[in-house]
């Protein structure tokens, strides 16, 4: 049975409305938002779990107020800061390298062009459109582990990459939902469609999900 795409997403919001925020969504709560400090949450995301990079977002902007405070960091310093998220050597490094970049070549001000985004160190299209999203109100889609597996899953797409599933949403997704998918996709996925022990039983997509009516999932997973 085909998926309806527009009922999909959202049955998916509805189910995870009384959940709190994932840490972008955390970091972009006041629309006066900086989105300097989204693309800094996004890039000490990375392979990271978000309850801790809620903390080393919040130890690195009680230490450094911006762009320009970033762009003259001490590397060693900003390491012991950001210690806590996995590969922090290499993102200490890239965060000051962004920063440098954006003063210089932006005046101080993170582009909001998906295309300029990308021209910055450890911005690939994911942590583009997280800023597009979270930072500025923009439209677009961020596909993060999360949002590939569950849209391959319950039948949405049919993609072997997360570029590809963010082509094919794009075209099948009417834009009015665009804004909340990553944010929705990402708490559905840690709650309730989990990786492994997916809560097929508590699912309100089990008419219509790929995986479950294949088999592969019996629904009898405990709470």
């Amino acid at each position: 049975m085909k998926a309806d795409v527009g009922k999909v997403i959202f049955t998916v919001r509805t189910m995870v409305e009384d959940q709190g925020l994932t840490m972008l969504g955390e970091v972009s709560v006041d629309k006066t938002v900086d989105p300097f400090k989204v693309l800094i949450a996004t890039i000490l995301s990375q392979r990271t779990r978000d309850e801790t990079t809620s903390g080393a977002v919040d130890d690195l902007f009680s230490r450094y107020s911006g762009v320009s405070d970033l762009a003259e960091a001490d590397k060693e310093t900003l390491k012991e800061i950001i210690k806590s998220v996995n590969f922090y050597r290499v993102k200490a490094t890239r965060i000051i390298e962004v920063a440098k970049i954006i003063l210089k070549k932006f005046g101080g001000r993170v582009p909001s062009d998906l295309e300029d985004l990308m021209s910055l160190p450890s911005v690939g299209r994911k942590t583009a459109n997280c800023v597009l999203v979270y930072g500025f109100q923009k439209l677009g889609i961020p596909v993060d582990t999360h949002v590939h597996r569950i849209s391959n899953r319950i039948g949405l797409v049919d993609t072997k990459s997360p570029d590809e599933t963010e082509s094919r949403l794009r075209e099948i997704v009417s834009q009015d939902f665009w804004m909340g998918i990553n944010e929705n996709f990402i708490k559905f996925g840690k709650t309730i469609c989990r990786p492994i022990g997916p809560r097929c039983n508590i699912c309100k997509l089990t008419n219509s999900c790929k995986a479950y009516n294949m088999g592969i999932f019996s629904g009898k997973t405990s709470g």
